[in-house]
Order: structure tokens, then sequence, then C-alpha cells
């Protein structure tokens, strides 16, 4: 099932379309070309400036030091660094060397967002700053596949535009991105609600089997879930993420069960005083048939 896209307002999405229609022939010719590093620095340039929008002569720059040495590229708004981009050459691959070289760069600026590009090929990473510093990527397109009239397309370009920038899109996007993770979901069928669901549906099918709840989670494991998505250190660390959010939600619940509403009491009427119900007895008479006697 396709995600959701995010949307995007009716004048930047006409500029993505209108702009992307103009660049692709030139990143075409370029990579037919095989242009060098610093041509496809110039070309990409031009694509932050007219297809996403930032300030060719205030915002973006090549002047960015890091620890002696320049970044190909970085975008800083209101002063405040934003993304650092790391360009290759346009026919060059971009490899795990060239991922770690960004993303130290972007480790030692302390910024959350990086891009690796050659101008046709897009990665966009997000750092996480935690023992040891790591990274995800959480987006990844070819600039010459996109489709203008496609919103899931353009979305790709959204998230970078200043426009975006400005409405936290890039936040957004990597938090849904999260939530709908293989670890959350692996993290989230392995739990214990889930289990039990399972358990109840398969009783259903066999009501003779005895099923017991550690049987499933093995089989789940072993047999239909992949294994990077259940073991390692972000698996386990999802799992237990996920096993709070029901803990808690299990105490919630039971909280609720446990309070009572109020007894309102009804108050005393002065003067009146209270009424007994006169016992009602039967009685028989001589003809058989049965009176009420008060």
């Amino acid at each position: 099932m396709a995600r959701e896209s995010t949307t995007i307002p009716k004048r930047v999405s006409e500029r993505l379309a209108k702009e992307l229609r103009k660049f692709q022939p030139i990143v075409s010719s370029a990579l037919a070309r095989d242009i060098n590093e610093a041509d496809t620095v110039i070309i990409i340039k031009d694509i932050l400036a007219y297809v996403l929008g930032y300030d060719k002569y205030e915002e973006i720059t090549s002047e960015h030091q890091i620890r002696g040495q320049y970044c190909d590229l970085a975008i800083v708004v209101g002063g405040k660094l934003e993304i650092l981009l790391e360009v290759k050459a346009i026919g060059m691959d971009l490899k795990g060397a060239h991922t770690r070289q960004a993303v130290n760069y972007a480790a030692n600026q302390g910024t959350e967002w990086v891009v690796l590009t050659n101008g046709a090929k897009w990665q966009i990473y997000h750092i996480h700053f935690a023992q040891p510093i790591t990274e995800e990527l959480i987006c990844e397109f070819n600039f010459l596949d996109l489709d203008p009239k496609k919103p899931n397309d353009l979305e790709c370009l959204y998230i970078l535009t200043r426009d975006g920038l400005h409405k936290s899109a890039l936040d957004d996007y990597h938090s849904q991105k999260e939530a709908l993770s293989k670890f959350n979901l692996a993290a989230i069928i392995l739990s214990e609600p889930i289990l039990k669901a399972i358990r109840r549906d398969l009783k259903v099918i066999a009501p003779e089997v005895k099923i017991d709840l550690p049987e499933i989670e093995a089989i789940l494991k072993q047999e239909v879930l992949k294994r990077e998505i259940v073991e390692g250190e972000k698996a386990e660390a999802t799992r237990r993420t996920v096993r709070k959010v029901f803990e808690k939600q299990a105490r919630t619940k039971q909280k609720k069960k446990v309070i009572r509403e109020p007894l309102i009491e009804q108050p005393e009427i002065q003067g009146i005083p209270e009424t007994t119900t006169p016992a009602v007895t039967p009685d028989v008479s001589e003809s058989g048939d049965s009176q009420i006697l008060i």
C-alpha cells in the first residue's frame, strides 16, 4: 500500500514540476558526457536554487569548512546550517565510503541532515546523535526517473525545498517513515497482545490443539520474519519501546476499571414522615376466590 504523500502547496508543486522538466534534460546530457565533479557541483547548485528554491548567493555555499576541509555544498538559512551535501561526479557510483565521509561531515557540525548525490542519484540521510553516531537512509531517488505528474515523486523533492524546510517537511517525512519502519512492525507483531490475538484465531481454526505464546513467537522469528528485523540492537531497542507502550496502555485500562462513580445521597425531606408499605396478605374466601386484605 502506498504511503500517503505530503500535501504540497500548489505554488510549490507547479514550480517543482516546471523546473524538473527543465533540468532533467540537463542532467541527462551531463550523464551522457560523463562530466567531472566540479561541473556536477555547478548543476547541483542550480538545482538547489531553481528547483528547490534556495537563494543561490546567500543560502548555498561551498565555503563551509569542517576540520580543515571544505564540504562540497551546504545549505545555510538564517545563519543556521541546515543541510550538508556531498557531491560526486555524475558518472560515479555512490558507495559506502562516500556515505561515511558525508556522515562524518554532518556529525562534526552537529547537523541532522546530509545529502549524498551525483546529480542523478540522490540519497537523504538522517543522523542519530547517540553512542555510536549512526545514519539512516530515509529517502533515495533518481532525478531522471521522477515524474512531474506524480505527487509522490514531487514529494521526494519537496522535503528538500526551502518551503519544506520552513514547514519541517524533512522531520515529518522521517517521523512517518520511522513509524512504519520494518523494526516497528516486527516489534508489534511479536508483542504479547498480538501474539494472544494470533493464538485466539488459531484456536478457532484448530480448537483441539494446544498452542503456547512462546511457540508462536519462535515460529514468527524463525520462519516468518526476516532475521535482520528481529535480531540486533535496533530490533531489541524497538521491542523495548513497543513493550513499554503496551504496558502503559494496560495500566491505563486497569486504572479506569478501579475508578467508580461516587454514590449520590438522596436529600432528606423535612416534615414528611417515612411511609411503610403495608403488608399484603392473601385471604381465601369461602367461595374459594383469593382476596387481598390490607
